[in-house]
């Protein structure tokens, strides 16, 4: 793995910020801060509990074969690439044809996507997607993801989606089935 020894995003470097909206979510204030008006936040685990970093933990998985049209400048898949790799493990679990999971008039949005990455991903070559249902709200669902390439963890994703009445445009309770 290109930033990690392992794939396990434990071992990554803390990151530094000076931005005071990231604080509540995944930021923890350390110590005092070195300028003044300045607060320094590093990046903590406890706000989002380690998501599985092993393809083999994953139910249902996926691939997707890597475009040149992907890579970037700096000769890498772009990041906002990562986003489309999860949407493939997403619609394969809410949208099979054998199975959809959406209620007749409903459809699935996007309510939270946290993305954490652990490393760059190359061309060419295929992304393996890994993707599990953690948590079963009311009208929701919490999908934790993760994308590899070969045996690195490059990525790890947690996203609420809810089922939304088409019609009203609000949020409608879980089928059964799903």
């Amino acid at each position: 793995c290109a930033w990690a020894a392992s794939p396990c995003p434990e071992q990554l470097p803390t990151r530094s910020f000076q931005h005071e909206s990231f604080a509540p979510a995944v930021m923890r204030r350390v110590g005092s801060p070195p300028l003044p008006n300045k607060t320094e936040w590093r990046l903590t685990s406890e706000a989002m509990p380690s998501i599985e970093t092993f393809l083999a933990n994953y139910p249902l998985q996926t691939y997707e074969k890597l475009r040149y049209a992907d890579t970037d400048r700096q000769g890498h898949i772009n990041n906002a690439v990562f986003s489309t790799m999860l949407e493939t493990g997403r619609v394969e679990l809410l949208y099979a044809p054998d199975s959809s999971l959406s209620a007749a008039g409903c459809a699935f949005v996007i309510a939270s996507l946290h993305l954490d990455f652990h490393g760059e991903i190359t061309w060419p070559g295929q992304i393996d997607i890994g993707t599990r249902v953690s948590a079963v709200g009311k009208s929701s669902l919490t999908l934790e993801q993760g994308l590899f390439q070969g045996d690195c963890c490059v990525a790890t994703a947690r996203t609420v989606i809810v089922q939304m009445d088409e019609g009203s445009r609000r949020s409608h309770p879980l089928t059964d089935s799903a």
